[in-house]
């Protein structure tokens, strides 16, 4: 007489799974699907804040173009951060997270499927507040608008790989909101928004050196005055998209099961 075992597999590690990470994305792009609020946050949150902005400086349109570049790209990661990190912790504290890594789905596979997710509407939500500066608002930059367009895509993708990383220490979602003073604020006040950050204290500005806002912001202040990609931009760009996917690794590395 013989008797047959049963095993389950263990999730699979090593290189991401295609058909994985995209069934992850659509999962998640159904979710949200069906929450309006959420996607008027990601979509129109950053432009009416924009719009607000051109408009507080009515009477000096100069001021508006020294800084609306660089806010054009600090709007997305904020918008980003704070949906993103919202999100994922309610399919944590829901057990939907649980479940999924009882499944053979690895966690570079569910973590590249949200950035995918999440990424995917960084695309729309970049378009539409570069549109709006652009050509509604009357943004002046010297460089491409395809230009300014990456490095605020390149800022929306970064709000969400923190967003994902940062949920993984939060236990409710007020807590993944009170994330945001210890992780986006920081950055905000050193980036060079309010004073250039040569100007600013030698260990603020050494602190500056390591942030990645820092070189968000100095990637559209390229675009905004130079006509051509400097090398200054390519490195500023490179350094972000770096940032975003160490971060990404980073939420992978975090991502575990909170029940044996």
């Amino acid at each position: 007489m013989s008797t047959a075992t049963t095993t389950i597999a263990p999730a699979p590690t090593g290189a991401l799974n295609a058909s994985r990470t995209t069934a992850t994305a659509a999962r998640v792009l159904r979710q949200l699907r069906h929450d309006p609020r959420t996607i008027a946050l990601m979509l129109l949150v950053p432009c009416l804040m924009l719009f607000l902005l051109r408009y507080v400086f009515d009477g000096s349109p100069r001021t508006f173009d020294s800084i609306g570049a660089s806010l054009l790209g600090i709007f997305p990661l904020i918008t980003m951060f704070l949906v993103t990190s919202i999100a994922t912790l309610r399919e944590r504290t829901s057990g939907t997270l649980e479940r999924l890594l009882a499944m053979p789905l690895g966690k570079g596979d569910l973590i590249a499927g949200y950035a995918l997710a999440f990424g995917t509407l960084a695309v729309v939500q970049s378009a539409l507040a570069t549109g709006l500066a652009l050509w509604f608002l009357g943004l002046d930059v010297t460089g491409s608008p395809w230009l300014l367009l990456l490095v605020a895509l390149l800022d929306a993708l970064l709000g969400t790989a923190l967003g994902l990383f940062v949920s993984a220490f939060a236990a409710s979602e007020f807590q993944a909101v009170q994330f945001m003073p210890a992780v986006i604020f920081p950055q905000l006040l050193l980036c060079g928004l309010f004073t250039p950050r040569d100007n600013m204290h030698p260990v603020l500005e050494g602190i500056s050196d390591v942030l990645p806002m820092s070189y968000a912001v100095d990637g559209m202040n390229e675009v905004l005055k130079h006509t051509d990609m400097t090398a200054a931009f390519v490195r500023d760009a490179l350094i972000v998209a770096g940032c975003a996917l160490l971060v990404l690794g980073l939420g992978a590395a975090t991502l575990r099961r909170r029940t044996a």
